[in-house]
């Protein structure tokens, strides 16, 4: 599992509401404590990775946030004009509007087109070496499939050409289970298993992408044994209950209810989690982060789920 972070280009998908923002914000966090130089990209702009960081938002151009962690935005237009000006080595001055204009008539048309741009500024940031690890604030597992496929997709349309050579090194690098990887992130619920559990074949069948793990998120503790619940059902009867609220001068009911919803929600949702190791692949690590009770986001929780990121990854 440690191998995760030797990748260089990682994206962190999973669906709506599941955390793969956090995750992927404190996975770039700890590689940068680990003392890599890294750059976490926001792909839909959405996700608020600048948030998570406490730092002002983010544009096109990478700014760092921490030390070692750079943050920017995709913006489609703004790798357009980076990508006439580096690999074509056409001057773009100003806006680029009738191109733009042009670009989105023929990404209408072409499938994959617009993909390859967000993926294509992804992979030349890897070739280039300007960061030991990029991390993809990837869109939903709804959709990632399409930004993964989109090279290939080109690389059926076009045959020969500049377009057939750009998109060759781009395959080079997502193909290399050395260097990229998936990371699907799901919550032990079975809207987000189910979800995940297609994802993986998805991406096996329809991509040359590694599904390199499947973080677990919100993972409540096991907070009673099966001993335990064996004492709530003797507390709970009419009398012992009467005494155990004249002992404590009070209501004690809600306290046992609690108690056993816990045990309730942790057993419903180690179901699925069984359901998900018996359908991934055994060979794919799966990684549990521990549910943090917090309504909001910033760098406290960052940490607090880089840390347990890392214990999962074994250092």
């Amino acid at each position: 599992m440690t191998a995760l972070l030797d990748l260089k280009l990682v994206f962190v998908t999973g669906k709506g509401g599941v955390g793969k923002t956090t995750v992927a914000s404190a996975m770039a966090l700890f590689a940068s404590l680990r003392g890599k130089r890294v750059l976490i990209c926001e792909v839909d702009a959405k996700g608020d990775v600048a948030g998570f960081y406490e730092a002002p938002p983010t544009g096109f151009k990478e700014r760092e946030v921490l030390p070692d962690v750079f943050a920017m935005t995709m913006d489609t237009e703004a790798s357009l004009r980076e990508y006439l000006k580096l690999q074509l080595r056409i001057p773009v001055i100003g806006r680029i509007g009738p191109l733009a204009k042009a670009f989105d008539f023929v990404a209408t048309a072409a499938p994959g087109v617009r993909e390859i741009l967000t993926v294509g500024k992804l992979c030349y940031e890897v070739r280039e070496r300007n960061y030991d690890l990029v991390v993809v604030d990837a869109p939903a597992s709804g959709h990632i499939i399409g930004q993964l496929a989109a090279p290939q997709a080109i690389n059926n349309l076009v045959k020969v050409g500049l377009i057939r050579s750009q998109t060759d090194w781009m395959l080079d690098i997502l193909s290399d289970p050395a260097a990229t990887g998936l990371v699907a992130v799901c919550t032990p619920e079975e809207m987000p298993v189910t979800e995940t559990i297609e994802l993986a074949v998805r991406v096996r069948e329809e991509t040359t992408v590694r599904l390199a793990a499947v973080v677990v998120n919100r993972v409540l503790p096991e907070l009673f044994g099966r001993q335990e619940e064996e004492v709530f059902d003797v507390l709970g009867s009419s009398e012992a209950l009467g005494r155990l609220n004249e002992l404590v001068g009070g209501d004690a009911g809600p306290v046992l209810d609690a108690a056993r919803l816990a045990v309730t929600m942790r057993r419903t949702r180690s179901t699925h989690l069984d359901r998900l190791r018996l359908s991934i692949d055994g060979a794919i690590p799966m990684l549990y982060l521990p549910y943090l009770f917090t309504r909001s986001h910033g760098l406290r929780t960052t940490r607090q789920v880089a840390a347990s990121l890392g214990e999962e990854l074994g250092y």
